[in-house]
């Protein structure tokens, strides 16, 4: 599907966009030669003097949209930018501009581009160079659309000078009728002098609008037939984020849609896939050969699932309206390739075939969809909801194609989904979220330690939920490994557990299994994990340590905070464990450290150093967890760190005999 155009399309991302500080109370018609109620003098004048606002690379003056909308989706957009050069580094950057549109339903203008000295004496009034073409396919992951770029290339950019452009996109042709969806940031990163955003929509259309920490009120007019909505502003500061802050907790910015539902989009869509769902001789004769060998109707969803998303290669196709409607099944069984609507609209097909109810999600990839603005354009996925007999939903995501039947990847667990039904009804739905302890990376060290202090033992790496991705994803080759790397690979992890030692006996997965349990392993012996220092033994721990003393001393120095902690961004909704376990010598002994135990809102830390008779154990473990806790839980979150720092031991002390220790 095509890409989400929350912030603005990505033109109006390219362009970032431009203001005035004058607002005049009718709609506005935006000519070639501007607005009327910017004057360019008036603009110009606002440059900063040289040597003032140093630690800036570039300082907008003027950060202007201007948006007309009609009921019917049809849209023109207006964007203006000047903007003052303050460094080399941004001369290079605001000397090359790329423009895109979708030459199918768009039309871009660019009114003018110039460059100009601080009194408005025309450097450059046009661009040196300029060409179109289409935007370039990836080999790795092919997006094919009808996007257009042109680029252009100005000349005499330096520091010290002014850029100015303005660009209009009209959308004569909207692929979804009545369907809009934009938004506008204030705080755009840099110092903006003026800012400004209009919305221009017929008085009978009441546009859903979301304002976020904007320290100004906009202005409502009406005004021969068109509702007129203002928001205009000046010396905008760049913004300042603390870190762990949850993304919605600043940022000066506006969301606006249509007055849709989700209802509206859920029969849209069932619209557009309705006939999309019947399958062909040769995709039933290929679909019998696929559940041959099930002996459970899991299993036939387990092959079935294997064969879609790892048979047919991921290729987007958003030409046109083929960014949102299916290709029939017949054809991408043909091509042996689809995108993710293609992928689950085929798997759906299949099921029918088998008697398996199952439907079409929408969702957003990245996660973030806002759910009190219902707008197709929110949606850039899509995934399948297989019906469970007992009740309830399995959701299976065709383009992962390491991803287990019934497991979701990354980004989409806890975010928001439209099930769409054959008969055009919307269910909406948040996709479950594993425990941080279902999401666990472990590490296991087991052997015995020789009086000359070299070890001997096994080292094993296991990971299940959101954590076998990474794991799966470094195995997937693994079966294409001949003896050299396998060789290679063994001396490389038994040197990153204890360096000089020798490794063998590796033990891989075929991470492109998805039956297979996510595990590696390798014995490792001859390395030296105990030495001598002035006649104390001391053994050099190979587990993780999680103590972040930096971490702490930025957080401090930063003051008393002033937005809420999201939970997840301090360390996710994960799980590390480190276990060591190892036999000492006959009457050797350790000097234990203290166990650790540090539990909060913010997740839970324990280590426990034990010897048990001859065997010795280390375990360390860390947990997140997920949620939002208010600013004045910084002290906690900095006394739980703390109490992780305090667990520094890289070493322990060994008692042997004889040895006076």
């Amino acid at each position: 599907m095509p890409p989400v155009f929350i912030m603005r399309s990505l033109l109006a991302a390219l362009l970032v966009s431009a203001a005035s500080a004058s607002v005049h109370a009718q709609a506005l018609r935006i000519t070639p030669a501007g607005d009327p109620s910017v004057k360019n003098d008036t603009i110009y004048s606002l440059a900063v003097a040289p040597g003032t606002h140093s630690d800036e690379p570039y300082i907008l003056l003027l950060d202007d949209g201007v948006v007309r909308v009609e009921a019917d989706g049809r849209e023109t957009s207006t964007y203006r930018q000047v903007i003052q050069i303050q460094t080399q580094d941004a001369a290079e950057q605001w000397g090359e501009h790329t423009f895109s549109y979708s030459a199918g339903r768009e039309k871009l203008t660019i009114n003018w581009i110039r460059v100009l000295k601080p009194n408005g004496e025309v450097i450059s009034a046009k661009p040196t160079h300029e060409q179109e073409s289409l935007a370039p396919v990836s080999l790795d992951a092919p997006v094919y659309s009808d996007i257009k770029l042109r680029r252009v290339t100005l000349g005499g950019v330096a520091p010290g000078t002014i850029v100015d452009y303005s660009v209009t996109t009209e959308t004569t042709n909207p692929l979804i009728p009545g369907d809009f969806l934009t938004s506008w940031s204030v705080q755009t990163g840099v110092y903006t002098r003026r800012s400004r955003y209009i919305l221009d929509v017929p008085a009978n259309f009441t546009p859903r609008i979301e304002e976020h920490h904007l320290p100004f009120a906009r202005t409502d007019r009406v005004v021969n037939g068109r509702h007129v909505y203002t928001w205009a502003t000046q010396e905008v500061q760049k913004p300042q984020p603390e870190p762990l802050a949850p993304d919605s907790s600043y940022g000066q910015s506006i969301i606006i849609a249509s007055p849709r539902t989700w209802s509206d989009v859920a029969r849209w869509y069932a619209g557009l896939s309705r006939d999309r769902y019947a399958t062909s001789p040769a995709i039933d004769a290929k679909l019998a050969e696929v559940v041959k060998d099930a002996k459970t109707l899991d299993d036939s969803l387990r092959a079935v699932h294997r064969w879609v998303a790892q048979d047919f290669r991921y290729v987007s196709l958003s030409l046109g309206i083929g960014g949102y409607q299916p290709h029939l099944p017949a054809s991408m069984f043909t091509n042996k390739y689809g995108d993710c609507k293609d992928k689950a609209t085929f798997f759906i097909a299949a099921l029918k075939r088998l008697g398996v109810t199952a439907y079409p999600v929408l969702l957003s990839g990245d996660g973030g969809i806002d759910r009190d603005m219902p707008s197709a354009h929110q949606f850039d996925h899509m995934i399948a909801a297989v019906v469970r007999p007992a009740g309830g939903y399995t959701y299976v995501d065709l383009t992962a194609d390491l991803a287990p039947y019934g497991a979701l990847p990354p980004g989409e667990p806890g975010e928001f989904g439209l099930v769409v039904h054959p008969d055009g009804t919307g269910e909406e739905i948040t996709f479950p979220i594993d425990s941080a302890r279902q999401n666990l990376s472990r590490a296991d060290i087991d052997g015995v330690l020789a009086t000359d202090g070299t070890f001997h033992g096994k080292w094993t790496r296991t990971a299940t939920g959101l954590q076998q991705y990474a794991l799966r994803s470094s195995m997937s080759q693994s079966t294409q490994m001949d003896s050299t790397e396998k060789a290679r690979a063994t001396l490389n992890i038994a040197n990153a557990i204890i360096q000089g030692s020798k490794g063998d006996s590796l033990q891989l997965f075929d991470g492109r299994d998805l039956s297979a349990e996510p595990k590696i392993s390798v014995v490792v012996s001859g390395g030296k994990m105990v030495n001598d220092a002035g006649g104390t033994k001391i053994l050099s721990l190979p587990v993780r340590d999680f103590a972040a003393p930096n971490v702490v001393a930025a957080l401090e120095a930063r003051g008393p905070r002033k937005n809420p902690i999201d939970v997840r961004k301090v360390w996710g909704l994960r799980e590390e464990l480190e276990n060591f376990s190892v036999t000492l010598p006959e009457g050797w002994h350790a000097r234990l450290p203290k166990n650790v135990t540090a539990t909060s809102a913010f997740g839970t830390y324990a280590s426990q150093y034990s010897q048990d008779g001859r065997e010795l154990r280390v375990t360390r473990s860390l947990s997140g967890g997920m949620g939002v806790q208010p600013a004045s839980t910084m002290p906690a979150l900095i006394e739980w760190l703390k109490a992780m720092n305090a667990d520094d031991v890289k070493y322990i002390i060994l008692e042997a005999p004889g040895t006076g220790n």
